[in-house]
């Protein structure tokens, strides 16, 4: 609660209450209390200035689009408006001037001291002779008001109602208000406070003053804000101003009054209440009694709720909503025995089974924390003790309970016990469990809700759209047979086939790139007589390959008398550019026909279309006239804007402007990380912080939210080049020292993945000590990513101690873990080589030379040693043969001689 608008706001119940006090002509059914004479002058002008204040314009909405709207409002506003004389000062306003300067708007003509039935009877009359503006629907009623009281002022604008004929009526009242309201609590300015919650109290004065009864759906959102902000004085005011617009809301705005007294923590008050609603029995006050109790069992004050309800008899509580309440009191502050106790004393006296029943699912599905599995279970042991049996609505809020947490399946299983005890299952609850179905994706689900509708159909009512989601939800599984069966099956059931159904089959080709198929749905829609509507023929349009497809189908549409929507000339844009006639794409926006409303969203197509397709100049182009025109672009076409710049150096500025444009906080939060993602690629460090900065102002509530926004742009440091590694470093430092955030595990884990990338061992050691300071754990994961790193860096010995920390028992962690050895072990065994191949290079000369000495100092001894040899052996072998000869002679000659002997010897015997 702002302090200072406070208690700039605490005035407003005295200068209000002086000036019912000083104008009694003015309000003569005003009930209000009356306040002393020295507080009445005390701040009698005050009072002036702040009703002076109520004929300006109001300050401009920051989340209303800025409309260019300047001309026309200002010439309607001379002419219909008179400008306000302008604020003077205390004592330049006599007591005269005051009177005649007090809040008056021209639309209120008749004189006040009428009776207000007949007042009532009288607005009927002259509302059915003037004429009224016609509205589809509130939200264009809304959108209407919010429009005239930016621009003209909250009181101009009823006044130029007035002036148009147009009698302000309880829509357009209520609408102003929500404006005030909505004002009061934007702004951080208490002057603005006090002007929104000034000109809140006339409207409803005024309101009371026209005939209209004011209620609930009225003074709620008025009430809601006084309480939060904690106005004690302001309340009553407005309380005092309600009650005599309608009398019969005294018990309604007990409820209010006991909230402000919890939200303020007035004790005393509390406890006073709590005693009225304990000792008061009269049936007059039970209603407010009632209101009472509601307000105090949606509080937590476990000690006043069970003293109240220890001192009342529940069974006497007329109003079974207000039953309820008290068991999700109960249930939520986990008051299981007390919830027995009530339960058993309205069993014992009879009370109607289907409410008990609804009591105990009202009790169970309120307690914290607590399993479906398990409240199913507490709720059938609560039914078998109390012996009632289970009603629809105990049923049905237990399967809205389910589809709550998403537990489809369970809910089902309710659904078909449900049935078989032959209740009635709820169109609501039912389309229910197919939107969850449609939200979580779980499309295969389909079959077992089209089986239970098969086997209880009797028990179950359709519509067209639960219908449509079922066709649809086979189409999104690929069962396109399963889906022609269903819409057969469904006409046995006496549910007759809509157009709607069979263009989710279409749709569902298209997007599998059967035009075949498409084509032929077409035929079946012939054979069931259904004639294509504006949506058959926009799938038809952008799914058209040829020119003179599209041409023949647009005089098919025609002849069928389809009048062109919307979707058709984006459905015909986007043709066009799939065909490649992007010239024809550009003249759809020249159509006559389009109206003027929709006109802003069809260029915005087709500058997204320009965009994909590369004319970016031409898209920019389209862009500025929509921006001279005083509208915005389409978020979607805005988003392909920064896609295209995104991907051009140089355009950070581009890129800031257009995520300006983006009011949408869904879409704002997509454009941005796409900038942030630019400014990660391209080193803009100062801007991705000053983005973050915003993201952490835009959800600063959602510390969820912020860190998946934050993983997503390490995301971008992990996947890029070693480049980005410094720059995902000096983030971290920003992150921490700048917004006083503390990073995500998963943000020090993209880190570690960049610093693998990098081979950078000091970055490496610096975020592995970031998981300690920030205190995450070590675990599987970051040991593995801890390891990579080192194996990458090459700091082996330390790698060997990361891994002795990993377990191995998974399978996938031990094969994770080769992947590692085998890549950066190879990678420093080619390094090596490398390395070693490179000091042979240089070496390699001085290798050679000292080669090429010792090899020829080696042959020339080689040399020498055979030529050695070669002497040593001719030497030898000449010796040997001189031996050999001498010896060989010698032996001869002995022989020679002794042969002579033998002769001599022979030639004797002879003789002999």
């Amino acid at each position: 609660m702002r302090a200072p608008t406070v208690r700039k706001l605490c005035t407003l119940s005295t200068l209000f209450r002086s000036h019912l006090q000083n104008n009694p002509k003015k309000n003569p059914s005003s009930v209000i209390t009356s306040i002393p004479c020295e507080t009445q002058q005390h701040f009698q002008s005050d009072l002036y200035l702040s009703t002076l204040k109520l004929h300006g314009p109001s300050p401009p909405e920051d989340d209303l689009p800025d409309l260019d709207f300047a001309p026309a409002t200002a010439q309607l506003s001379n002419i219909l408006y008179t400008p306000p004389v302008k604020k003077l000062g205390c004592e330049e306003v006599d007591d005269q001037e005051k009177e005649k300067s007090v809040l008056e708007i021209p639309v209120i003509r008749d004189s006040l001291n009428v009776d207000a039935s007949m007042r009532r009877k009288d607005v009927g009359r002259e509302r059915k002779q003037k004429w009224i503006f016609k509205y589809t629907g509130d939200e264009r009623s809304d959108r209407l008001m919010n429009i005239c009281a930016r621009k003209l002022g909250t009181t101009a604008t009823v006044d130029v109602f007035g002036r148009l004929g147009r009698e302000t009526g309880l829509k357009e009242y209520n609408g102003l208000i929500k404006v005030c309201i909505k004002k009061a609590r934007a702004t951080n300015d208490e002057n603005i406070s006090v002007e929104e919650i000034s000109k809140t109290y006339y409207l409803l004065k005024l309101m009371r003053e026209c005939g209209f009864q004011l209620e609930e759906q009225t003074y709620r959102p008025v009430l809601e804000y006084i309480i939060d902000m904690g106005l004690v004085q302001e309340f009553q005011l407005f309380y005092d101003v309600i009650q005599a617009g309608n009398p019969s809301s005294t018990s309604q705005l007990g409820y209010y009054e006991m909230l402000l007294w919890i939200r303020v923590n007035n004790e005393e008050m509390i406890r006073d209440i709590c005693e009225y609603i304990t000792v008061e029995e009269s049936k007059d006050t039970s209603a407010l009694r009632e209101s009472y109790l509601l307000a105090l069992c949606e509080s937590d004050r476990k000690t006043q709720i069970l003293d109240v309800l220890k001192n009342i008899d529940i069974t006497k509580i007329t109003s079974a909503k207000s039953i309820s309440n008290i068991f999700q009191s109960l249930g939520r502050l986990l008051l299981e025995s007390d919830a027995e106790n009530l339960l058993l004393d309205l069993t014992a006296c009879d009370y109607d089974a289907d409410h008990v029943s609804n009591f105990i699912a009202c009790y169970a599905v309120s307690i914290p924390n607590l399993a479906v599995e398990d409240i199913i279970s507490k709720i059938e042991n609560l039914h078998d003790v109390l012996e009632v049996l289970p009603s629809s609505s105990a049923y049905e809020k237990l399967i809205l309970y389910c589809c709550s947490t998403h537990k489809v399946d369970v809910a089902l299983d309710i659904v078909e016990k449900m049935c078989e005890a032959g209740f009635k299952l709820s169109t609501h609850v039912l389309q229910t469990i197919v939107q969850i179905c449609e939200e979580t994706y779980d499309y295969i689900l389909v079959h077992r809700i089209y089986s239970i509708i098969r086997c209880h159909h009797h028990h179950l009512e359709l519509n067209g759209e639960i219908c449509r989601c079922l066709v649809q939800f086979c189409v999104r599984i690929k069962d396109f047979q399963r889906a022609y069966e269903m819409v057969n099956e469904l006409q046995e059931m006496n549910f007759k086939p809509t157009t709607a159904m069979y263009n989710a089959i279409m749709a569902g080709y298209f997007r599998e790139k059967n035009i075949g198929g498409a084509l032929k749905v077409l035929k079946h829609m012939q054979d069931a007589n259904l004639k294509p509507d504006s949506q058959t023929f926009s799938y038809l349009f952008s799914n058209c390959e040829k020119e003179e497809d599209i041409d023949k189908y647009y005089q098919e549409m025609k002849q069928s008398g389809v009048n062109p929507t919307k979707q058709i000339f984006m459905a015909l844009i986007n043709g066009y550019a799939a065909c490649g006639e992007l010239e024809k794409a550009k003249q759809v926006v020249l159509d006559k026909s389009i109206q003027l409303k929709y006109l802003n969203e069809i260029k915005s197509v087709l500058v997204s279309v320009l965009a994909s397709h590369g004319q970016l100049s031409e898209a920019v182009v389209i862009y500025q006239e929509i921006k001279n025109a005083g509208h915005l672009l389409e978020p979607k076409a805005v988003i392909y804007l920064i896609d295209e710049f995104r991907h051009i150096s140089g355009e950070l500025e581009v890129l800031l402007l257009l995520l300006k444009e983006l009011s949408d906080l869904d879409y704002w939060v997509d454009g941005c990380y796409r900038v942030i993602q630019y400014c990660v690629e391209n080193n803009h460090l100062s801007t991705a912080v000053d983005l973050f900065k915003q993201l952490k102002d835009n959800f600063k509530n959602d510390e969820l939210m912020t860190e998946v926004l934050f993983d997503g742009a390490y995301s971008v440091v992990a996947g890029s080049e070693s480049t980005h590694l410094q720059f995902g470093m000096d983030l971290l430092w920003a992150i921490k020292d700048e917004l006083g955030l503390v990073p995500s595990r998963q943000c020090l884990d993209f880190l570690l993945s960049a610093c693998a990338q990098s081979k950078d061992l000091n970055n490496t050691r610096l975020v592995w000590r970031e998981y300690e300071v920030c205190g995450y754990p070590y675990n599987v994961l970051s040991y593995l990513r801890m390891y990579q790193a080192l194996l990458a860096s090459g700091d082996h010995r330390s790698a060997e101690v990361i891994l002795k920390k990993i377990p191995r028992d998974d399978a996938e962690i031990c094969s994770l873990i080769l992947a590692c050895q085998k890549t950066y072990v190879k990678i420093k065994s080619l390094e090596l080589e490398k390395e070693k191949q490179k000091f042979k290079s240089v070496e390699g000369v001085k290798k050679k030379k000292d080669v090429k000495s010792v090899e020829g100092e080696t042959k020339e001894k080689k040399i020498i040693s055979i030529e050695g040899e070669k002497k040593k052996k001719n030497v030898t072998s000449v010796e040997g043969s001189k031996k050999k000869k001498n010896v060989t002679s010698v032996e001869e000659e002995k022989k020679k001689k002794k042969k002579k002997k033998k002769k001599k010897a022979t030639e004797e015997k002879k003789i002999e």
